[in-house]
């Protein structure tokens, strides 16, 4: 027989953890002192301790653990426990690796750079969307191409909404898609399911499970070191874009050096 300091040594576990396995049923101890209140083990009990260690090493709660040893879950039920644990295992090491790029990312910006980003890029899912539409071309991504062909498709956009009587239920939101000789500029706003076109277009954008997001503060005429910041971060995360790049307009001001506008980018593995 073992006492309780003797079989927590040799168990490689603590008192207190013995105490506790025997407190819910666990582990009981072959015996237990009536007058003093000892607890006693014998050697054959290691092979339990072990079992209940090894088993709690692959992630199961302790209720789970005695099920499985008072034989209460069957063969084929252990064999789906594990199936799930080695599913979530699996999830967890992804977001591990996941965490490690981003921070690999992020030593490499310090050291080009010599500082941390003003501004983090977050990625986030964002829902399915109608938009109200009108869209035009223009001859580049850069700011001198882009403004002078938004800026007029919106004023035109809010003139055919008011005059359909249609109100617009959230955020302006463009988007963009490569032509082979230019842009092609979709200048829209949030509106009811129940919208149908008139003399604008309406348009169910799809959700996105990962969305690389950063804040731009300021004119969208400086827009470009944000855009160049998120696309170096894509690249260096091991990602790839997988759908047309947004802008969500969430702060628009008369002063334009107070705007905010979320850049979004739908990412997915390179």
């Amino acid at each position: 027989m073992f006492s309780i300091g003797d079989f927590a040594k040799h168990g490689r576990v603590s008192v207190r953890m013995l105490r506790h396995y025997d407190e819910i049923g666990l582990l009981r101890p072959a015996h237990v002192d009536r007058f003093t209140g000892y607890r006693s083990y014998e050697g054959a009990q290691l092979a339990r301790l072990n079992r209940v260690i090894a088993l709690k090493d692959l992630g199961f709660t302790l209720v789970q653990v005695g099920a499985i040893l008072d034989e209460k879950v069957g063969v084929e039920a252990l064999r789906g426990m594990l199936r799930l644990r080695q599913a979530e295992l699996e999830a967890s090491i992804a977001a591990d690796r996941a965490r490690l790029t981003s921070v690999e990312a992020r030593l490499r910006t310090i050291e080009r750079e010599g500082l941390m980003p003003s501004e983090d890029v977050v990625v986030k899912s964002v829902p399915a969307v109608r938009v109200a539409e009108l869209s035009g071309v223009a001859g580049g991504f850069s700011p001198e191409h882009i403004t002078p062909v938004i800026g007029p498709l919106y004023e035109e956009l809010m003139r055919r909404l008011e005059a359909a009587g249609v109100t617009p239920t959230g955020h302006g939101l463009a988007y963009y898609r490569h032509l082979p000789d230019g842009v092609e500029v979709h200048a829209g706003v949030e509106v009811g399911a129940s919208v149908v076109g008139a003399d604008f277009d309406v348009v169910d954008l799809p959700a996105y499970d990962s969305v690389a997001t950063l804040l731009h503060r300021g004119s969208m005429d400086e827009v470009m070191p944000d855009v160049q910041a998120l696309a170096r971060w894509i690249d260096d995360n091991g990602y790839r874009t997988l759908g047309p790049s947004r802008e969500l307009y969430l702060e628009l001001p008369e002063d334009k050096a107070l705007w905010a506008t979320e850049l979004q980018e739908p990412i997915g593995p390179a």
